[in-house]
């Protein structure tokens, strides 16, 4: 090969390049833009919206739901919790556990989802409270039926109440 068709030549590393600016170009359009200006922003749904995508209409029960959450959160970045849902041995079975923080900025946490063979309705995870809040957990029964449980956790940020 002569030094003139060498330098003609694109290397892998070019090639590379050229595909994944390419691609990004591609993108861009689509991605959305982020506080700029006269553009419109998405806003959180409040508490009620949110308990209202979740579960409709219905009024769910107090009872049969157990949350497990310390009472003082020292750091609000990641709040440990277990929901448990009493099972009475019946057929009805759990079908979804909703947790909400009342005044997180969005309130939806987490949805969890069960089917008959999950056995028992429990789950366990970590959470981000911006300050001292009530933690919502609502269950939903195959039947059509909604038992919610409610813990208040303090969250301190340096020692200090929030």
């Amino acid at each position: 090969m002569t030094a003139r068709s060498q330098r003609n030549a694109l290397d892998r590393r070019e090639v590379m390049v050229g595909a994944s600016v390419a691609a990004i170009a591609a993108l861009t359009p689509a991605l959305p833009a982020f506080a700029q200006e006269g553009q419109p922003q998405v806003q959180s749904p409040t508490m009620p919206e949110a308990l209202k995508t979740a579960i409709g209409d219905a009024k769910p029960i107090e009872g049969k739901v157990t949350i497990d959450l310390p009472e003082v959160a020292e750091n609000g970045n990641t709040v440990p919790f277990s929901i448990s849902i009493e099972d009475d041995g019946s057929t009805n079975s759990v079908k979804a556990v909703h947790v909400f923080a009342t005044k997180n900025p969005n309130p939806n946490v987490a949805s969890f989802f069960f089917s008959p063979r999950s056995g028992k309705a429990q789950v366990s995870s970590r959470m981000r409270l911006g300050s001292t809040q009530d933690v919502l957990a609502v269950a939903e029964l195959t039947d059509g039926s909604f038992y919610m449980g409610k813990k208040t956790v303090k969250v301190t940020i340096g020692g200090c109440g929030g």
